[in-house]
């Protein structure tokens, strides 16, 4: 899973990235502080309580499990993830995230970074745009104090561009397609536009979308091979639409009106999309202190509690300043930076978790550790398919599943539901 961080230069990306990832990069005040797209990984709370809370329950009522103390210093959780952390049976699992440089007008003519930063998108299951709430930037990233684009004039310039792009390349070629279409009806169209956007992981569906929709909103359109640029363009949306889903990270809030992102919010939940104000600084200089050690907080919470060596390191200045920013970050709705990641995860891709077991009477893997891995998955998901993402020689040689809850054999068509725990069986 990859999820692109996205935006015009200079509206607080890279900090974004960091406040997610705790991943060092450059950050400053200018457009194009980011020319190469990061790339780090989120570690992205679960929505439900890790399987492992189902494990002690179960070990605790058969007597094979002291109840938790106050001394455990992981509050009840028993697994041992191979990636991530769990403590009190909240889970982390990793979400890889994509910083791309920032995009200027014309970009879909190689202005800025043009193309390439466009096909820096191109893998991504979904895109957060990063929008200056503070109107403190122009279009292209320049500071200007105020009066600045606001967040709904950023969108649809993001929109516009992406749109452009995707219609150049139809564009390109058109015509021969056209005669293809004369020979071969709507299936040649179809086969014109699947091989033009491959490469940005276009499917058959998106391209259905995407002629309904053309053929819906310019019902005078006529035949595919008289569409000009306005049909290509309507076109390029309705497939853009559905392969990159867009959500809104209005940042800077603290220098803003809460106004001013509303006729945002608006556009974008009628389409199913979110938008969470925050302050990307505010929520760095959290993650900052807590890996310090100077805090105790769980990502996604901006409650914290100072720790022994906090109570020694800071100051009561910086303490002060500490709970004035988890007292900020709280009063918005939408739980910040990771808030958004995990609706954009669990709530709109709706991914599911499994725990795939060598075990399924412990829950453990070939070398006794209990829950090792937790693995987000697509809904729809089959118990073979879990294994390809597991690895790709257990889903050649699938032989059959077992859920590790019941004890049933299941076959390769059982889609998985969240929290499943798996043992797969393989010739492999």
């Amino acid at each position: 899973m990859r999820i692109g961080l996205v935006g015009k230069p200079n509206v607080g990306k890279s900090t974004s990235f960091s406040a997610l990832t705790e991943t060092p990069v450059e950050i400053a005040n200018y457009p194009f502080t980011t020319i190469d797209p990061n790339v780090g990984v989120a570690w992205l709370p679960l929505r439900e309580p890790c399987a492992c809370s189902d494990l002690r329950e179960r070990r605790e009522a058969e007597g094979r499990l002291e109840k938790t103390s106050i001394e455990d210093t992981r509050n009840g959780s028993i697994c041992s993830p191979n990636s991530g952390t769990c403590r009190g049976h909240t889970r982390l699992v990793p979400v890889t995230m994509i910083d791309v440089a920032g995009l200027v007008p014309g970009a879909h003519k190689g202005r800025g970074r043009g193309n390439q930063f466009l096909s820096d998108l191109a893998r991504c299951d979904a895109l957060i745009q990063v929008v200056d709430a503070s109107g403190s930037t122009d279009i292209e990233g320049n500071p200007v104090g105020s009066g600045g684009p606001n967040p709904l004039e950023e969108y649809q310039f993001l929109i516009a561009e992406l749109d452009a792009w995707i219609g150049g390349i139809l564009s390109n070629g058109w015509e021969r397609g056209a005669r293809r279409v004369q020979a071969e009806g709507e299936r040649g169209l179809t086969d014109f536009i699947l091989g033009r956007l491959t490469g940005i992981g276009a499917t058959e569906r998106h391209v259905s979308v995407g002629i309904t929709a053309v053929n819906t909103d310019n019902p005078d359109a006529g035949m595919p091979w008289t569409w000009n640029e306005k049909e290509i363009i309507s076109l390029a949306s309705a497939i853009r639409t559905q392969l990159f889903p867009i959500f809104i990270a209005a940042n800077k809030a603290d220098k803003s009106h809460p106004d001013s992102w509303k006729d945002l919010s608006q556009v974008i939940s009628s389409s199913g999309g979110v938008v969470v104000p925050t302050s990307a600084e505010a929520e760095l200089a959290l993650r900052r202190a807590s890996s310090a050690g100077l805090i105790e907080n769980t990502p996604g919470d901006f409650e914290f509690e100072i720790t022994e060596m906090g109570e020694k390191n800071m100051s009561e200045k910086q303490k002060i300043a500490l709970e004035s920013i988890s007292s900020s970050l709280g009063e918005w709705e939408g739980g910040g930076l990771l808030g958004l990641l995990g609706e954009v995860v669990f709530g709109v891709l709706g991914m599911r978790v499994a725990y795939p077991v060598q075990d399924e009477t412990h829950w453990a893997d070939g070398d006794g550790k209990t829950l090792p891995d937790a693995i987000l998955v697509p809904s729809g998901t089959t118990a073979k398919g879990l294994a390809y993402y597991v690895h790709s020689d257990l889903g050649d040689g699938f032989i059959r599943a077992v859920d590790g809850r019941t004890g049933r054999a299941i076959g390769a068509e059982y889609e998985i539901i969240d929290r499943d725990v798996i043992r797969i069986h393989s010739k492999n």
